[in-house]
């Protein structure tokens, strides 16, 4: 039998400690979240590679690295909303749960929204509300949000999703340009939101978050 809490324990010492994420809540997390519970079952024994893991359809679950840096950027406190778009198979939401009052774990694929659902409710978590529609819609009727954090890349991120931010409210997205990508936290102010670069990072690109061609006459 595999030795995961040894290997949970390692991802934390080797991949985010290092890192330079130190809050006590994320450190926490993602000690105490099973994260062999939230892969694929053939996925299993890479679990806790520092790399991003492959969940089918073009979908990755985020390095431990970027996940524990954005949560550390985005600050998120214990009274707090979060849409967490792209939630996959629950990995991210069940960490977030940790450290906010509730979370929305947002999922365009049934299948896996039912199996991040399983996953959360064996995992004894109760403040994930799973929610199913197209990522770049968002989910209004459960916010707005005092955070979103978007689990995979983006060449924009949609106004729907800006639209459910409140004002004050912070947001965690991936830039892609290419292969070369950055991570950048907006901060939402009167109606608008401002970019500030965080770290380096990559990840596929979220369905209906590509780059949008340019209107031509």
């Amino acid at each position: 039998m595999s030795d995961f809490p040894t290997r949970r324990t390692m991802m934390v010492d080797t991949q985010v400690r290092p890192s330079d994420v130190t809050k006590f809540p994320i450190i926490d997390a993602m000690l105490t979240i099973k994260r062999e519970d939230f892969v694929p079952t053939v996925q299993r024994e890479t679990a806790y590679l520092g790399e991003n893991l492959e969940i089918g359809a073009g979908r990755v679950i985020l390095e431990p690295r970027t996940l524990a840096k954005m949560l550390d950027a985005l600050d998120i406190t214990p009274d707090e909303l979060v849409l967490d778009v792209g939630a996959g198979l629950g990995y991210s939401a069940a960490v977030i749960a940790h450290m906010a009052q509730a979370v929305v774990a947002l999922e365009e694929d049934e299948a896996m929204s039912s199996e991040a659902q399983d996953a959360l409710s064996a995992a004894g978590i109760d403040n994930v509300i799973t929610h199913v529609e197209a990522l770049k819609d968002g989910a209004a009727e459960h916010g707005p949000y005092d955070a979103i954090v978007i689990e995979g890349g983006v060449t924009h991120v949609p106004d729907a999703l800006i639209a459910q931010l409140k004002d004050g409210g912070r947001i965690a997205a991936l830039f892609m340009d290419g292969a070369l990508g950055e991570v950048r936290i907006g901060y939402k102010r009167d109606g608008a939101v401002s970019w500030r670069r965080a770290f380096n990072a990559g990840a596929p690109v979220l369905p209906g978050f590509e780059k949008q061609d340019a209107f031509t006459l």
